[in-house]
């Protein structure tokens, strides 16, 4: 069987608001419950497991490979928000954009200060496979 993902457990001071941000946001359908989790499904079976509340974490970064017409969606709803977004990572190009590998790429903040990344071109472009 090959590697696959399948969850990752996202801490937040609010669960209920970090997953619901998460799921609004990104166009997903809404949290449910499971155990102590706020869980939010995403392609391939994996899922977003929000706990919480968590007093103290450290910040992580989750990035996003979307289609284009995921990334207008997207943006467009970062945009009507008003949310503080950058082409960078650390803050650089804020209100932009970037277009790395011939793609679009932009950065956010959730409540929990988590990092979030869509890009509609994988890093280093898209991978030529051998003829």
């Amino acid at each position: 069987m090959p590697v696959a993902f399948n969850h990752t457990i996202v801490h937040a001071h609010d669960r209920e608001e970090s997953a619901t941000f998460f799921s609004e946001m990104l166009g997903l359908a809404p949290p449910y419950e499971f155990g102590p989790f706020l869980c939010v499904d995403v392609a391939h079976g994996g899922s977003f497991d929000f706990f919480g509340p968590t007093e103290t974490f450290e910040p992580q970064h989750y990035a996003f490979l979307v289609s284009d017409e995921e990334f207008d969606q997207i943006y467009g709803r970062i945009v009507a928000r008003g949310l503080q977004h950058w082409a960078g990572p650390h803050g650089d190009g804020e209100g932009e954009i970037n277009h790395h590998f011939g793609g679009r790429g932009v950065y956010w903040r959730d409540p929990g200060d988590n990092l979030l990344e869509i890009i509609t071109v994988p890093y280093g472009g898209w991978r030529q496979t051998p003829e």
